[in-house]
């Protein structure tokens, strides 16, 4: 007989097409930094490419951080779907809830979350870390949304 237990922390619970915009790009740069350093080196060209090479190096080395603490403290190893899945598996929800709390400045409950993803006495420093990465990834949502709009006036104009 073989064990039929699921592994803790991949289970799907959503979709990640229901995160808001800073968590879904939290979970899609986390499966695509696990996808090795050619998957590494493309986030951080679109994160400069996007933020300006000061703030995208900065963001860049901040997630690098966190992501190398969570595999050498987490309490577990982290599960994460393929780059390419739809569902949003547990721990990255965990994740990226983590991400957004610090991005809007909830730093208790980010501190809670972090706790479910390392021990105790690291999970302070992931915090600062996922401020940073967090307010780059509303920066670049931001620009996002800005660039949708002009392009948006400019057919407006156009029709017009």
């Amino acid at each position: 007989m073989t064990d039929q237990t699921p592994i803790r922390g991949g289970a799907p619970v959503g979709l990640v097409a229901d995160l808001a915009p800073v968590e879904a790009w939290a979970v899609a740069c986390l499966r695509r930094w696990n996808d090795g350093p050619d998957a590494q080196e493309d986030i951080l060209r679109e994160i400069v490419g996007q933020l300006g090479a000061r703030h995208g190096e900065t963001a860049m080395c901040a997630f690098q951080d966190l992501c190398i603490l969570c595999a050498r403290y987490g309490r577990r190893p982290m599960m994460r779907h393929q780059s390419g899945c739809k569902c949003l598996g547990s721990d990255e929800a965990c994740f990226a809830n983590f991400i957004g709390a610090a991005a809007d400045g909830a730093r208790e409950d980010a501190l809670m979350m972090a706790m479910l993803l390392v021990r105790a006495d690291i999970a302070p420093c992931l915090v600062g870390l996922a401020e940073t990465v967090g307010l780059a990834l509303r920066r670049m949502t931001l620009h996002a949304d800005d660039r949708h709009a002009r392009s948006g006036s400019d057919v407006a104009r156009h029709l017009h």
